[in-house]
Formats: structure tokens, C-alpha cells, sequence
């Protein structure tokens, strides 16, 4: 076993998407080989519905695809080819964009005007781009969650862990995608296969990821449990946790615990060329697919 180094730490960073929803982004447009295969990722919350209620009105994308996991309220969601539908708390959908689709996605505080959900964005190698597109809506009850004996729970979106598999499937950068909460001052060690990048993103509670240089944590704030706890800088606000190679990953839950996803793939390891939502390879592949956006020639018929 190896520990999985520690990185980097920082902070995602307020912007706005869309027709004017304010959300926070961890990482995208900057280096697209820092976390390959995956590219952007988004967490959008709130309980101004003034602040997200404007939604993503008709918008393209090609050679993607898109991962919305929604916590609180709900997101309608319509395309080009017919598809319609709303996902609630707890819910995913994975959509394959492949050769091209216009969708749009609006969503929409709870009884309590609450909303909160992530959207990464994988690419797609270049043998995929120009797959015919494909969703995976699945709801909350769908998604396995296990739990062990100290009570640390996780929600397997994709991919194996524990003994259950995720319920999405077929998806190119071979993913794990986890929630997992571990409680109060536990120390947890999860297994992320060696080939994958892999990163953490924080959003509630606080704890510290073990560095294989410093493996009880570091910047001291607090002790939990005789162990070193960096409560600063890993705290719920927002915090992205990349790591280098290994194949473990621990983390020292701090006193009201800590929720995260662990997500990883495989690196795609291609040239991307990138602009907004569509992403090839070639800038000749990135420019041909605006002038189909422009001649109405962008979605592909169904074989």
C-alpha cells in the first residue's frame, strides 16, 4: 500500500455561468492535463433563488460528457433530441454529449428555497467525440450507500467500492465517483486504484488528508483524537484536494466530521482542443464543430 500525496489544497473560486447563476468552481479552462480525463467542475448552492433560478438556457456541447449530481432542490432538464425530465435530491445524471447536443438545464430551490448540486465535466478520447450522445438519469433510490462499522457511509455513484457498484455504467474514463461522510474525529483510509487521477473535493464538515511526507496532517489548528487535524485549510467551504500517485487515500475527520466526494479516472492522455462547452482534440475539429453550430448542421442523425 501507498499513501497518495497531498498535492495541493485551494479553494474553489466564486463565478457565474449561465443566464447569471452564481457557483463556485474548483478547477477548469486552465491546464486540461492537471486533473485528465476530467475538466471542469462546478458546485452550485444556494437559498437566494434569485441567485440560480436563471439557470443554463439552450447551450451545445460536444465530445463530453457531463456529471450532475444534485443534493438539494431540483433541475429540469430538456434537449434537442426530446429528452426531458427533473432530477431531486440524491439524483445523477451522467450525459454522454458524443457528437453533439443542445440542452438546457434550469434549477430549483426546495420548499425551503434551498439548492445545491455539482456538474463535472470528462472528456472524451478521440475515438468517443463523435459517439452518438446518451443519458443515464438515475434517481437517489437507485444509488447504493454502505456503511461501516464506525459509521462512515458512502454513496457509490460508479464504479465499485465496498462491495457495491454504482449504478451508472459504460462511461469512457472508467470513473469512481463517491459521497463519502466520514464522522466525527474517525481516521479513514480508501483504497483509489494506482493508474487514476483522483482529487477530493470538500464540502461539509473539516478534517485533514494524510501526506505521504507528513502523514498525520499538518498546520495544526485543533487535536481530535490524538491526531493532528489541519481544520484551516480542509474545511467544508469548497475545497479541492488534488493527489498525486498511490493507491490509498486517508483522511482525519475533524469534530463535526467530514463530507466529500473522492472522484478518479483514467487519464485520457490526447491533445484537447477547447472552447466552452465543446472539446476535440484538433483546432481544425474545434472550428469545424462552430460551423455546424452556425449552419444547423451540429446534431447528428440517429443510425
Amino acid at each position: 500500500m501507498s499513501l497518495r500525496p497531498t498535492i495541493e489544497t485551494r479553494r474553489a473560486t466564486p463565478t457565474m455561468e449561465g443566464a447569471g447563476v452564481k457557483l463556485h468552481r474548483a478547477f477548469g479552462f486552465a491546464d486540461p492535463s492537471e486533473l485528465d480525463p476530467f475538466l471542469l467542475f462546478d458546485d452550485f448552492r444556494g437559498d437566494r433563488p434569485q441567485d440560480f433560478e436563471a439557470g443554463f438556457p439552450w447551450h451545445p456541447h460536444r465530445g463530453i460528457e457531463t456529471i450532475t449530481y444534485v443534493l438539494a432542490g431540483t433541475v429540469d432538464h430538456a434537449d434537442s433530441l426530446g429528452n426531458q425530465g427533473s432530477l431531486g435530491a440524491g439524483s445523477v445524471q451522467w450525459m454522454t454529449a458524443g457528437s453533439g447536443i443542445l440542452h438546457q438545464e434550469m434549477p430549483h430551490g426546495n420548499a425551503k428555497g434551498q439548492m445545491h448540486g455539482f456538474q463535472l465535466w470528462a472528456n472524451l478520447p478521440g475515438s468517443l467525440k463523435m459517439t452518438a450522445p446518451r443519458y443515464q438519469d438515475v434517481a437517489a433510490a437507485d444509488i447504493p450507500e454502505v456503511t461501516d462499522d464506525d459509521g462512515t457511509r458512502v454513496r457509490v455513484i460508479t464504479g465499485s467500492f465496498w462491495g457495491a457498484r454504482g449504478p451508472v455504467d459504460g462511461i469512457a474514463a472508467d470513473p469512481q465517483y463517491l459521497d463519502i461522510t466520514v464522522p466525527a474525529g474517525r481516521r479513514k483510509t480508501f483504497r483509489v486504484d494506482t493508474y487514476r487521477r483522483a482529487f477530493a473535493y470538500v464540502f461539509e464538515g473539516a478534517g485533514a488528508f494524510a501526506d505521504a511526507s507528513r502523514p498525520q496532517g499538518v498546520l495544526l489548528e485543533k487535536e481530535v483524537a490524538g491526531q493532528e487535524v489541519n481544520i484551516r485549510d480542509m474545511s467544508g467551504n469548497r475545497t479541492l484536494v488534488r493527489f498525486g500517485t498511490g493507491d490509498e487515500v486517508t483522511v482525519q475527520a475533524g469534530p463535526e466530521g467530514i463530507r466529500f466526494l473522492l472522484i478518479s479516472g483514467a487519464p485520457i492522455d490526447e491533445p484537447v482542443a477547447w472552447h466552452g462547452p465543446i472539446v476535440m482534440n484538433t483546432r481544425a475539429e474545434l472550428m469545424q464543430a462552430f460551423r455546424e453550430l452556425n449552419n444547423g448542421t451540429f446534431i447528428k442523425p440517429a443510425h
